[in-house]
């Protein structure tokens, strides 16, 4: 299922009233399953407490005093009957199924819009049950303490609020407190009676009720010979109204889990907390019954004699004699005794209230909000009187309540195993009609034809039988009305069956996790979403289920019912202000009738005064109503029209997009391929410099040691130069292949690191004084005196954007000057390349710095290049962080200016190292570990570090570095991040893990790629980039590990500094060592040194002799392998 136009989720977010299941108590969805951990006892406890409600003692006392004790104890009898048959079925699918009373009459045969009705049927019943034992509180107040009745009304109303906003968890702690004292109260006045007064009993049980005009007991006789149908009915259906008392104990069953309890205490306790209420509640009743003669006897007037604070006052004193202790604990009594019902009244009206106004608003601000709502209307009802109308309230309401009731019963008793309707209970929105016609038209069928009766047209007797007139109709109406319309009017569709066997689904609305159950899959937002969001949704319009509105329901059925002129008129706009406008003022008038009626039945009317006055009200409410239908009316064919255009312009927007959907499909497909050549282009060219680099950093490397070989003829040194320059002009390329190939996967990457700017500078003023002498142009240098030595930045970002410059300047200059002039100011520098060229006309100073970009002049005079220089020199300035200006006149040449930061570094300034001339170092030995799996590179370390007196240690992998070299404690390490099995990054922190604190210097041709280094804290000390200059190597040796150069080289005898002692590998092999060292046999040393290396505890002793077999030193040699004697000795 798909909806014409997609709408876009916006989160909900529920207050914390909402959020808080504590508070909310799954107001409007089922109860989780995860929620279902209540024990038998403990809802059963609950459950059964809430039955504790002095309006059955009222009931039973008033419907005695009224139609006496034979046709009260009848009417007790079948009434509770027929409450257990109509709840039995209720109470066990709510159980089984984890639903209150409203998401259970959702799922059997009312529908979604269907069910409000019912909301407010069962709303009203519990803020009326509310009000009666809210006003037998008050009243025994009163008649205890003094209390005034309408300040009693609103203690009774405030105290139960605090005990209901954390629902079951509150109450059920309540109701097992409590349960102690009720029950005992209630049973012990009775063995009291009947063991003082048992002749009490006989007088009840002849007690043929009040005579309504004298207000005295009637002298007929009683007993079973004054049973009549007309009295027994009006009893009964007094009774019947405590039909919707199942719903409340349907609130609480649903927290039980969905399983069968085998142990048959268990079944009794869920009987009894379910449909079984009754069978405590019956006892109740006839006790009622009782207590109301009694109390006659003792004197109590007829006005006061049903009211239960006056019965128990009476039935306490058989049990004390004590007048003042007897109303406090009778007032202790009726107070408990009420809190314990109203707790669940106040509980379920909160339920039901949220149920109905959701529906109604689309918003839901909480249980506890309507919690006090209900109390509020059940106050309100209380101060208006409603104790004194208990019976006529009750009887009314009987009827409603058994349609409904019954109406449920049997479409789960009948129907549902008759296979009439779908098994199980379906609750969500989305799933649902709103209307369904066997629930919704059984309830009003009979309850229409059963208040029709009540109200006297079908003769005394039906009016007195009208309760159990609406239980047939419902019962009879519902499985025909199912069988009619074969039951498609239960599901609009069915669930998704793949769900249920998942946990939890997330609602794409709240963003919150739900069971299956209470999911379902919204076409509008095309996701997930949960039956509390679903319900409150007001953007969708029930695009799921379009043929299951209300108004394609009510516009079918009206269209086959009605002419087509009548439909016509009813679908105009003047039609539809007619229909609203009739209907409101039919409710209108129906409120002042039934006012009208109340006020003659008390006040009498025989001026006529009192009725005028109500038709006044009712013809100016009637204009008030007219206009505000017709301003209604034009708000919603306004709305409609804006949707509707709306819908029109998303619909041709949507088949734009569909049209063009082969074509974005392609071009996402070439644009796939794009990006996937591309990045195999920059994997290459990646994965090609390195392999380039890894070989140039021999020759570059060995170029310079050749450069610092005193030994190598004057004649051959320029051409060693030459390899250099050439080395790192490739190394320059390379840098630029690299370049490209970041900027365009948008990786470009920029690394500080510290250099020494004086040397950096030289070099590049060097190269480009050639090239300039080359062509015939003069070149100018300056450099600022407060220039740094040493300073932080990236040195091949700016060694490319100053050789892009100068190169600039050169290209372009046919004659005249070039200068270069550096500046240094507040840690930024300023570096000005000018020229004496052809200049930059204005409107081509922007050009010339975006791709491809060149001047005219450039272009006329057929220089070579592709116009990308400036371009990158831009990027990388901004890139690290710095600027670049432009000033130039035609004619008048140009003048580039690039700021950057570069950070001082303050250190001391080695002239000789700079000035190349570091032939050792002073101090004790240093060693350095150098670990690299290229053998090449190692040995160019080798050659760069021994000769200047360093010991130097080697490993090819991190592992082998671990076991042999680690133990050795060197002074520092050269890691390579490139190597099989563990790389660089992990060595490193496998070091550090150690303890080791010596200074970590990783080596990479790519050391800028950080796809291998792990997150977390660095653990090396420093970097550096393959190729390299031994100056750099240099500076960071001296950084880190505080050596001071020397000019001329500094003997040492002495074996390098170790912290263990070197092991011997056996007297036979050091003999064999000993004798090949003095007849100056090294070749044969050194195949003996690589048959020790074999094993790997002999390679510290062979490092150490290397060191000195290097540089020809026998005695070094020969004293190292003396004390491994003299140790072994």
């Amino acid at each position: 299922m798909r909806a014409r136009q997609r709408i876009l989720p916006v989160r909900r977010q529920y207050n914390k009233w909402v959020n808080n299941q504590t508070l909310e108590d799954y107001a409007l969805r089922f109860t989780a399953k995860s929620a279902r951990r209540f024990s038998s006892r403990a809802i059963s406890q609950t459950a059964i407490g809430a039955i504790s409600f002095l309006a059955l003692e009222a009931i039973g006392g008033a419907i005695t005093l009224s139609h006496g004790t034979a046709n009260a104890f009848l009417a007790i009898l079948v009434g509770s009957l027929v409450l257990l048959v109509v709840g039995l079925p209720i109470s066990r699918y709510a159980m089984r199924y984890g639903v209150d009373i409203d998401l259970l009459t959702r799922g059997a045969g009312f529908g979604y819009i269907g069910s409000t009705v019912t909301s407010l049927i069962y709303a009203s019943f519990t803020f009326i049950l509310f009000a009666i034992e809210a006003s037998i509180m008050s009243s025994a107040l009163e008649f205890a303490f003094g209390v005034p009745l309408w300040l009693g009304y609103v203690i009774s109303a405030v105290a139960v609020i605090p005990l209901v906003t954390h629902g079951i968890t509150w109450i059920s702690r309540f109701q097992l407190a409590t349960q102690p004292f009720w029950i005992i109260l209630n049973i012990l006045p009775f063995v009291f009676i009947a063991f003082t007064d048992w002749q009490a009993v006989g007088e009840w049980l002849t007690f043929s009720g009040i005579d309504p005009v004298t207000q005295a007991p009637r002298t007929t006789a009683g007993g079973w010979d004054s049973i009549n149908l007309v009295s027994f009915g009006a009893a009964s259906a007094v009774i019947l109204a405590l039909m919707a008392q199942i719903g409340e104990q349907v609130d609480f069953l649903r927290f039980l889990p969905a399983q069968d309890y085998a142990r048959r205490r268990h079944r009794l306790a869920l009987f009894l907390a379910g449909p079984g209420w009754v069978v405590l509640g019956a006892p109740k009743m006839i006790a009622g019954s009782f207590l109301a003669v009694l109390v006659l006897s003792h004197g109590v007037p007829v006005d006061h004699a049903d009211e239960p604070s006056r019965m128990y006052a009476v039935a306490f004193g058989y049990m004390i004699p004590n007048e003042t202790v007897v109303l406090l604990l009778m007032a202790a009594f009726v107070v408990v005794a009420q809190l314990k019902i109203n707790v669940m009244n106040a509980y379920a009206g909160s339920l039901a209230w949220s149920n109905f106004f959701s529906r109604l608003t689309h918003s839901h601000p909480g249980r506890v909000v309507w919690l006090v709502f209900n109390v509020g209307i059940a106050l309100l009802l209380m101060e208006l009187g409603i104790y004194r109308l208990l019976e006529e309230t009750l009887g009314v309401f009987s009827i409603i309540a058994m349609a409904w009731l019954s109406a449920i019963s049997a479409d789960l008793f009948i129907n549902k195993p008759l296979g009439l309707s779908p098994p199980g209970i379906e609750f969500k929105r989305a799933h649902l009609y709103d209307i369904n016609p066997v629930g919704t038209g059984a309830m009003l069928l009979a309850a229409g034809l059963a208040l029709a009766a009540h109200f006297g047209e079908f003769g005394k007797t039906a009016e007195a039988l009208a309760t159990f007139l609406a239980m047939v109709i419902a019962f009879v109406a519902a499985p025909l009305i199912a069988y009619a319309t074969r039951g498609r009017f239960y599901l609009a569709r069915k669930p998704r069956q793949s769900w249920q066997t998942k946990e939890h689904i997330a609602c794409s609305i709240c963003e919150n996790p739900f069971e299956p159950e209470d999911m379902a899959y919204c076409p509008a937002y095309q996701s997930p979403i949960c039956s509390l969001c679903c319900s409150l949704d007001a953007r969708c319009h029930d695009s799921c289920k379009p043929k299951a509105r209300l108004s394609y329901q009510v516009g079918t059925v009206a269209g086959r019912i009605l002419p087509e002129n009548a439909m016509a008129f009813l679908q105009s706009r003047l039609g539809r202000y007619a229909f609203i406008s009739v209907l409101s003022n039919a409710a209108i008038g129906l409120v002042l009738w039934i006012i009208y009626a109340q006020a003659e039945n008390r006040l009498g009317d025989p001026t006529g005064i009192i009725g005028q006055t109500v038709l006044l009200i009712f013809f100016v409410f009637a204009i008030v109503v007219g206009i505000a239908c017709w301003f209604l009316v034009l708000a919603h064919d306004t709305r409609r029209v804006a949707e509707e255009e709306s819908m029109r312009q998303n619909a041709l927007l949507q088949k734009e997009i569909d049209a063009h959907g082969v074509t974005d499909a392609a071009l996402q497909k070439a644009k796939e391929d794009a990006e996937a050549a591309n990045l195999a282009k920059s994997r290459y060219v990646v994965g090609l410099s390195h392999e380039l680099r890894t070989p140039l950093n021999a020759v570059m490397g060995y170029a310079q040691v050749l450069e610092r070989d005193d030994s190598v003829p004057t004649a051959r040194r320029p051409a060693i130069s030459t390899i250099r320059r050439s080395a790192e002009h490739l190394s320059g390329l390379i840098d630029g292949l690299l370049d490209i190939s970041r900027i365009e996967a948008g990786r470009l990457q920029i690394y500080s690191n510290e250099i020494n700017i004086h040397e950096f500078l030289d070099q590049i003023v060097d190269m480009f004084r050639m090239q300039a002498a080359a062509k015939g142009l003069g070149f100018n240098y300056a450099r600022a005196p407060n220039l740094p030595v040493f300073v932080r930045t990236d040195e091949k970002r700016l060694r490319q954007i100053l050789v892009n410059l100068l190169s600039n300047a050169i290209k372009f200059t046919s004659e005249g000057t070039v200068s270069f002039s550096v500046s240094y100011r507040s840690q930024v520098a300023s570096f000005v390349v000018s020229d004496s060229g052809p200049g930059i006309a204005l409107d081509e100073q922007v050009k010339i710095f975006e791709p491809f970009g060149r001047s005219k002049t450039a272009d006329g005079a057929k220089t070579p290049g592709l116009g990308l220089g400036l371009t990158i020199t831009k990027l990388l300035t901004e890139t690290m962080g710095g600027a670049i200006a432009l000033s130039s006149e035609p004619g008048k040449g140009a003048s580039f200016e690039v700021r950057l930061m570069l950070a001082a570094v303050d250190r001391p300034v080695d002239t000789i190292r700079l000035e190349r001339q570091v032939r050792g170092y002073e101090g004790e030995r240093k060693t350095v570990a150098v670990i690299d799996d290229n053998p090449d590179h190692r040995a160019l370390v080798c050659d760069i570090l021994k000769p200047i007196g360093f010991a130097v240690v080697e490993a090819d992998t991190g592992r082998a570095c671990l076991e042999t070299v680690e133990p050795l404690r060197p002074d520092l390490y050269l890691i390579d991040i490139l190597m099989p099995g563990m790389n660089g990054w992990e060595l490193a922190e496998d070091l550090r893990d150690r303890g080791v604190s010596a200074p970590i210097i990783m080596l990479s041709a790519n050391i800028g790629d950080k796809a291998l280094r792990p997150d977390g804290p660095a653990h090396h000390s420093a970097t550096l980039a393959k190729p390299f200059g031994i100056g750099q190597l240099y500076d960071l040796l001296q950084k880190h590990m505080g050596v001071v150069w020397t000019e001329q080289p500094v003997e040492r005898n002495q074996e390098p500094a170790r912290k263990d002692p070197l092991k011997s590998p056996g007297a036979d092999h050091v003999a064999d060592l000993i004798s090949l060292a003095e007849i100056g046999y090294v070749e044969g040393i050194e195949a003996k040194l690589n048959e020790l290396a074999k094993t790997p505890e002999n390679l510290p002793l062979i490092d150490a002799l290397n060191v000195h077999l290097a540089r020809f030193d026998f005695d070094a040699y020969k004293n190292v392998l003396s004390e491994l004697e003299t140790h072994d000795g």
